[in-house]
C-alpha cells in the first residue's frame, strides 16, 4: 500500500524502513530534511512540507503521524485538514493522550477524514522485530491500514482494541505496567548488588530467562546492559518519564482503582532526579536498551 510517514525519529524511521522491506511505498516527510533523503536512500519518496506528502499520495490516503505527543501532533492536523480529501485518512502512531486522539477524532471525522489512534510499542527493536500495536478506530479505517499493520507487527502483533481513543489508551496503561516492571527488576538487583555476594548480574540476568517465572525481554535487555557495563558506572540514575506514567495515575485517580505499584514506580522517578542509585541506573539502562532513550553519562 501507500503511506506517508511523517515523523523519522527513533521509531517512524525504522517503521518507514520496516514498511519499505516489506514492499509498501513511502512517502517519508521530517522536520530535518536529511532524515527524508536518508529513508529516500533506502527506496522512500522524500517530502520536503506535509503539503507535499499530501500530493505525493494517491487518494484515499493514508498519513501515519510519528510525532511527540501535545501540540506537535495539533499543529500538524490543524496544516493537514485543508490539503486532504474526503475519505483520508489520519494515523497517530506516537504516544499521545487518549482524551486528545477523541478530541482529534472528532475535529478530523468534522472535517470529513478518517482518524485512528495506534498505541505502538517495540522501540528501537521494532525494525527487526516487528512493533506491537494497539490501533482504535472505525473497522472501515483498520482495513484500510491492515497491510501496513501487518507488515510492522511480528505474527499477531497488533490488534483492534476498539473505538477512537482505546488504542491510546491501553497503550498509556501498557506503559504504566511497563514502569511498574521496571522498577521490580531494578529494586532486585539493586538488592543483589549490595549483598555480601560478588553476583555477575549479566549471567544472572541470562539464568533468570531460562525457565523462570520472571523471564522476560527486559530481562533480556538488562543482561545486554550489564554485559556492556557490570556496575553501570558509565550512567547516572537519573529517570525520565514520557508521560504515559503520569496520565495512567491520574486515570487511576478517576476511576479509583488501586494501582499502588504503578503509582510508587513513577514516584520513584521523580526520585531518581535528586540522586543517583543503582536501581535508577537499571531503569536508565533499559529505557537506553529497548528505545534508544538517552542517558545521563557520569
Amino acid at each position: 500500500m501507500q503511506i506517508g510517514m511523517c515523523g523519522l525519529g527513533r521509531m517512524g524511521y525504522n517503521m518507514a524502513l520496516r514498511l519499505l522491506r516489506g514492499g509498501h511505498q513511502v512517502v517519508a516527510y521530517n522536520r530535518s530534511y536529511a532524515k527524508a533523503e536518508e529513508a529516500a536512500r533506502s527506496g522512500a519518496k522524500p517530502a520536503h512540507t506535509l503539503a507535499d506528502v499530501v500530493k505525493a499520495l494517491s487518494a484515499p490516503r493514508v498519513v501515519w503521524l510519528m510525532i511527540p505527543s501535545g501540540q506537535p501532533v495539533d499543529d500538524a492536523i490543524e496544516e493537514l485538514i485543508p490539503l486532504l480529501a474526503k475519505g483520508d485518512l489520519v494515523v497517530d502512531g506516537g504516544n499521545s493522550n487518549w482524551r486528545d486522539s477523541k478530541r482529534r477524532g472528532a475535529r478530523l471525522a468534522q472535517a470529513g477524514f478518517a482518524f485512528c489512534d495506534c498505541g505502538t510499542s517495540g522501540g528501537i527493536w521494532g525494525l527487526e522485530n516487528g512493533y506491537c500495536m494497539m490501533i482504535g478506530g472505525e473497522a472501515a479505517s483498520i482495513a484500510r491500514v491492515k497491510p501496513a499493520l501487518d507488515t510492522l507487527g511480528p505474527p499477531e502483533g497488533w490488534l483492534h482494541v476498539g473505538p477512537v481513543g482505546s488504542g491510546h489508551f491501553s497503550k498509556m496503561i501498557h506503559n504504566g505496567i511497563e514502569y511498574g516492571m521496571m522498577q521490580s527488576y531494578a529494586e532486585g538487583f539493586e538488592l543483589l548488588k549490595a549483598s555480601e555476594f560478588s553476583y555477575d548480574l549479566a549471567k544472572v540476568s541470562h539464568l533468570w530467562n531460562r525457565g523462570s517465572v520472571v523471564r522476560s525481554w527486559l530481562l533480556e535487555l538488562a543482561e545486554l546492559a550489564f554485559q556492556r557495563d557490570p556496575g553501570l558506572d558509565k550512567i547516572r540514575g537519573w529517570v525520565e518519564d514520557s508521560g504515559e506514567g503520569r496520565w495512567t495515575i491520574e486515570e487511576a485517580i478517576r476511576s479509583s482503582v488501586p494501582a499502588e505499584v504503578l503509582t510508587i514506580a513513577l514516584m520513584s522517578r521523580f526520585r531518581s532526579r535528586q540522586d543517583d542509585s543503582f536501581r535508577d541506573r537499571v531503569i536508565a539502562a533499559l529505557r537506553n536498551e529497548f528505545g534508544g532513550h538517552a542517558v545521563k553519562e557520569r
